[in-house]
């Protein structure tokens, strides 16, 4: 007799292709109580390194969701106004489509984890143990906010999409949007899509300029159609976060064994419009070897935040060093630092990886050597906490960044030097 697991994978697989999925050289099964399911390699070992197909259709992203029959409208009005941002239109279309009754994404959505071991779902003596660090902040300020957010848009909106739906009985939780929240930024991925997949409308407007007057220019300000602004011409690349069922079942790695990518034609997998995954390795896969992907050069910090897990001996870990913001209501003089900060657009934070803090913040020299500078800052990783990502400007320093440093200096700044500053501005 099939158990509960094995009942479900039978019928997420058969509706993975029944949708076009392809199984090439990889099969999903239920690995344990911890890790869930994940991908394997199965016996066949593909030529081209191709393990597994899934066309763009399934994919949830901010277009798909403003196309739905059922909750596309309501959400376009709302984007368009500007109160709700593309992540927002994902998490409230899993809210939605986890409660009703005949939810065509129901053998997926069965799939996902109902547990979770990120600070979100900790109870309160284990969040206790967090007391004292960023991670303990964010987490409060984070849950905070989720309620608020439940409170004031999501539990009214989510039961009149149940009410048109013609569920008026059923009733949304906080919990529900709790799991969603953790399910969409656990599994989300950047899928780099054609920009003909984000943007048809535009394509179609050009292919019949194009057919009018081959000659003819097309030119006009930055377009926004389902809910991605673009810059972008045909052909290009357009970034979009979404998630992809089947390959979002690929665990994490530092040594990861595949890489997933769009082929937007099908002149790799024969499948137009599909990411694929493919191994990262040279040599054939090991039957029945995991078959990884890297989440990202992510800190222990980030990785418990986001995923629920850590890595013993993280090369990518960091610390985060930050001054409170509530803290600035007790400095003297707080309103004219809190200008001067903003006018030197200092940094309130900063990440430190932990390779840089080998020899302490105040090291007596640093490498002279450019290759090693330059290997060291394409290791380091990207600022990514909460989903914003940019390049730290201090990569090859072993000191404290000078944005940082910045900020420090201004709020310790004294009387007499306030008074110094304030007098020179008033020149200017």
């Amino acid at each position: 007799m099939a158990t509960p697991q094995e009942a479900k994978l039978e019928v997420f697989l058969q509706w993975l292709q029944v949708n076009g999925a392809q199984f090439r050289g990889c099969k999903i099964k239920y690995c344990d109580s911890n890790k869930g399911f994940g991908v394997y390699s199965s016996n066949d070992s593909p030529k081209d390194g191709v393990l597994l197909v899934v066309p763009l259709n399934l994919a949830i992203t901010p277009m798909r969701v403003l196309q739905d029959p059922l909750i596309g409208a309501e959400c376009r009005a709302m984007f368009e106004e500007g109160e709700v941002d593309d992540r927002f239109l994902m998490i409230l279309f899993l809210t939605v489509e986890r409660l009703r009754k005949n939810s065509s994404w129901k053998p997926y959505l069965d799939m996902l984890p109902t547990t979770f071991g990120n600070p979100l779902w900790f109870t309160d003596d284990e969040l206790l143990e967090l007391r004292g660090t960023t991670l303990y902040r964010a987490t409060k300020l984070r849950k905070k906010d989720l309620l608020s957010v439940y409170e004031d848009k999501v539990k009214d909106l989510v039961k009149k999409l149940l009410v048109l739906d013609g569920d008026s009985e059923r009733e949304v939780c906080f919990e529900d949007f709790l799991w969603v929240n953790s399910i969409f930024w656990s599994r989300a991925l950047n899928l780099p899509l054609p920009h003909s997949y984000v943007f048809p409308q535009i394509q179609e407007y050009q292919d019949i300029t194009c057919s009018v007057d081959k000659n003819s220019e097309v030119h006009g300000n930055d377009n926004e159609v389902n809910g991605v602004a673009s810059t972008s011409r045909q052909g290009e690349t357009v970034w979009v976060e979404g998630l992809l069922p089947g390959i979002d079942f690929c665990n994490h790695d530092l040594k990861a064994v595949a890489t997933w990518e769009v082929d937007g034609t099908g002149s790799i997998t024969e499948v137009p419009l599909s990411m694929y995954l493919i191994s990262a390795l040279q040599t054939p896969l090991p039957v029945e070897k995991e078959i990884s992907i890297s989440y990202g050069n992510k800190g222990n910090e980030e990785l418990l935040y986001l995923y629920g897990f850590v890595v013993d001996n993280n090369p990518d870990d960091y610390l985060m060093i930050h001054y409170p913001g509530e803290a600035m209501q007790n400095i003297s003089f707080s309103d004219f630092k809190g200008q001067l900060l903003v006018a030197q657009k200092a940094a309130m934070r900063c990440l430190l990886p932990k390779n840089l803090l080998d020899r302490g913040f105040f090291p007596t020299g640093s490498s002279n050597n450019k290759a090693d500078n330059t290997c060291e800052a394409d290791r380091i990783c990207n600022f990514s906490w909460s989903g914003h990502r940019r390049t730290p400007p201090y990569l090859n320093k072993l000191v404290f960044p000078e944005d940082f440093m910045t900020a420090l200096r201004t709020i310790a700044m004294q009387e007499d030097e306030v008074s110094k500053v304030s007098s020179l501005l008033e020149e200017v």
